[in-house]
């Protein structure tokens, strides 16, 4: 299969990550090869190099918010088209697994991935983060992952409804399900906190309360909608950050009946402790969200219709946009909480 070179930033193992040349194979049947035109840097992203790949094969093609250009689709492919404006989604359903036949979509397990058309200049095949691989020139993905979305919305905004945005609002809409009128906590406000209290404007939240070490996300908080910033109870308290004094604060503000939900990637080995006769007389909720249980082809279109609507500020949470070899700088500006979100621009 024909192939042209490219350019992405490898984690070629354990810490070494480069910006290599990369081959990136023409699609095959029911696959899309994208231009990446913008790509968010995520923690999902650091997360990956500081925990060995976190279960990715080496050697691993960094980057999983992205948006761009359909170049070219492979047989059978008729939801997207050469020239489409797409947003990439990691979280898809393959529609065929136990938890999809039984009407859960949003719970798929086996996600279809299109594999073998990433390359080392060496032929080794890459493993794009999470069947993506935005940190490049180029990606391949199985059809249902390109989500056409209108060209209106420009692609540095556009790339975050791929993670960030789509982790955060969905997680009140879907995971939670938040109602009118319920109180809400973030923990942890960089570009998925502010998403959830974006969310939770949406959902009609009579509180949104902001909880951050780093009063400078406060303030942005408040710019995105939060109430107040300190703790207070809370129906809802949604956990970005995922470590032992977060969890336990998160559970400590649940009011009776309340439900807490873990967003965040804790490192391995992260524990907590419960006190389950508390929580008990709580009648408290916990519950995981997995990228905020979005579904790509559903929620992408109408959270780009809220965006250029004005219901989500999207230009807002971009702080800087930057060229694909300041991937470096980006993760460290993110690291230090100098920025809400810094697009790399292919």
């Amino acid at each position: 299969m024909s192939s042209v070179p490219q350019r992405g930033v490898v984690l070629g193992s354990r810490a070494a990550v480069a910006l290599e040349e990369i081959e990136v194979a023409a699609p095959a049947a029911g696959e899309v090869l994208v231009r990446i035109e913008a790509t968010g840097v995520c923690h999902t992203d650091l997360h990956v190099i500081q925990e060995d790949g976190w279960g990715h094969p080496y050697p691993v093609l960094l980057g999983h918010e992205g948006a761009g250009t359909v170049e070219a689709v492979g047989d059978g492919v008729e939801a997207v088209a050469v020239g489409d404006r797409v947003v990439l989604g990691w979280k898809t359903a393959c529609g065929e697994c136990a938890t999809c036949r039984r009407g859960a979509p949003r719970q798929c397990k086996q996600p279809p991935a299109a594999r073998g058309r990433l390359l080392r200049e060496d032929g080794s095949v890459l493993t794009p983060v999470l069947r993506t691989g935005t940190f490049a020139t180029h990606t391949v993905v199985p059809e249902v992952a390109a989500v056409k979305v209108p060209r209106e919305l420009p692609v540095e905004q556009a790339c975050l409804l791929g993670c960030a945005v789509a982790t955060g609002v969905m997680s009140v809409l879907e995971t939670a399900k938040v109602w009118h009128g319920a109180r809400v906590a973030v923990i942890g406000c960089g570009a998925v906190g502010l998403s959830v209290i974006q969310g939770a404007q949406i959902a009609g939240a009579s509180e949104i309360r902001a909880i951050d070490l780093d009063p400078r996300k406060l303030e942005q908080a408040v710019r995105f909608g939060a109430t107040h910033t300190e703790p207070g109870p809370a129906d809802f308290v949604f956990d970005v950050v995922a470590r032992r004094s977060t969890v336990e604060q998160g559970l400590g503000l649940l009011a009776s009946g309340g439900t807490f939900v873990l967003i965040g990637l804790s490192p391995g080995g992260e524990t907590v402790e419960v006190d389950l006769p508390r929580l008990f007389a709580k009648r408290a909720t916990i519950v995981v969200s997995h990228g905020g249980d979005h579904l790509p082809h559903e929620d992408f279109p109408r959270l780009a219709q809220w965006a250029l609507d004005g219901r989500l500020d999207l230009a807002g949470m971009v702080t800087r946009t930057a060229p694909l070899e300041e991937w470096s700088d980006a993760l460290e500006a993110m690291k230090s909480g100098e920025v809400i979100r810094t697009v790399l621009l292919p």
